[in-house]
């Protein structure tokens, strides 16, 4: 069905597709609907303790005989900067006073961990067929050690200098990730989100500039959008925001019900949630303090001001506070269990490349 079989070959899939590996919104259940429909099922990493991580896969493993892909951060931990985390919780010290919270209470920590040594002995444990990164690659030490499991290593790349930079260092396959994606930007090179280009110029760009296949993200939420990016020249496609809306997914009801609403020009970029930007839909949080703000902590220490008040106020059945992260194309989503939006996905934009 295929002409480019290349990321099939490499992976050990059925179809051309990867889950988008959606920390907090993805787990074990939403990664087996995804391999059952033969495409790459993926566990995010970033914010599940080994213990968790060792748990998600064994379920998977125990579900469904299929490649699995292992999703991991690889930003570098922010020094403590305590006058601009103190700065930060001022700034939100009137939702604080609105919820009857104290400001000076939030939780340690930024939620969100980077590949480290113990990561990669999980992965030296547990042998994934796929680990993937974002923000860039670890370091050559720990990277060596993850290539000598025979696990396949891809990570995103948000231009075509990122993109030669990761073939450089031996990714099997790049993520090109255009700007209208959903969630966190995988930009490492840099740091001006406003020359990001956006995925129908980005992919035949990097296809052009690299030698490994290229895979598509951003924007794809249905057959058009997967034949389009076909036709661009990626190898494969990893969808996201689609999935959002499948009863496998994690997403709480403020989410889903937000997703249901979803307009094209109601997402934005935002670090008022983690201090570094992600694309999400507007909510009254991002109105108000961002959708960029200055102030806020370096990623990922701005979670711990912004998540009492994401608590509080999901509690009341709002998600005026909450990460609502979601893709540019979020509206064209259907509702439907993974499994069956996958098979739909690729049979729609299996029809159109064959003109039928």
């Amino acid at each position: 069905m295929w002409r480019d079989q290349r990321i099939l070959d490499l992976f050990g899939i059925e179809q051309p597709i990867l889950l988008a590996p959606m920390a907090g919104s993805g787990g074990a259940e939403l990664a087996i609907a995804a391999a059952e429909a033969g495409g790459l099922g993926s566990l995010p990493c970033a914010m599940l303790s080994p213990d968790q991580i060792r748990t998600e896969l064994g379920i998977m493993r125990q579900r469904v005989n299929r490649p699995v892909n292992l999703n991991f951060f690889c930003h570098t931990p922010p020094e403590p900067d305590p006058d601009r985390e103190a700065g930060w919780r001022r700034r939100l010290a009137p939702y604080y006073a609105e919820f009857g919270l104290d400001p000076e209470s939030p939780p340690a920590g930024g939620g969100r961990n980077p590949f480290s040594e113990e990561a990669c002995a999980i992965v030296e444990e547990c042998r994934p067929e796929v680990v993937s990164f974002h923000f860039g690659l670890p370091e050559e030490a720990l990277l060596d050690r993850v290539r000598e499991t025979g696990a396949k290593i891809i990570s995103s790349a948000t231009t075509v200098a990122e993109a030669r930079w990761l073939e450089e260092r031996g990714c099997d396959a790049i993520i090109a990730q255009g700007a209208e994606a959903g969630g966190h930007r995988g930009i490492f090179l840099e740091d001006d989100i406003a020359t990001q280009p956006g995925t129908m110029a980005l992919v035949p760009q990097v296809v052009d500039a690299v030698s490994v296949p290229v895979i598509a993200a951003g924007g794809i939420s249905d057959g058009r959008g997967v034949a389009a990016a076909f036709m661009l020249g990626a190898s494969a496609v990893q969808v996201g925001t689609a999935y959002l809306q499948s009863p496998e997914a994690l997403a709480g009801p403020a989410h889903r019900e937000a997703l249901a609403r979803a307009r094209d020009d109601r997402t934005v970029l935002t670090n008022v949630f983690t201090g570094r930007p992600a694309r999400g839909l507007v909510n009254r949080i991002v109105r108000e303090v961002g959708p960029i703000s200055a102030e806020a902590p370096a990623f990922p220490l701005a979670t711990t001001a912004v998540m009492p008040l994401r608590k509080a106020a999901e509690g009341s059945g709002s998600g005026d506070f909450s990460p609502l992260w979601a893709g540019q194309a979020a509206a064209l989503a259907k509702p439907m269990p993974a499994k069956e939006l996958t098979t739909s996905i690729m049979q729609d934009a299996a029809a159109l490349l064959r003109g039928s």
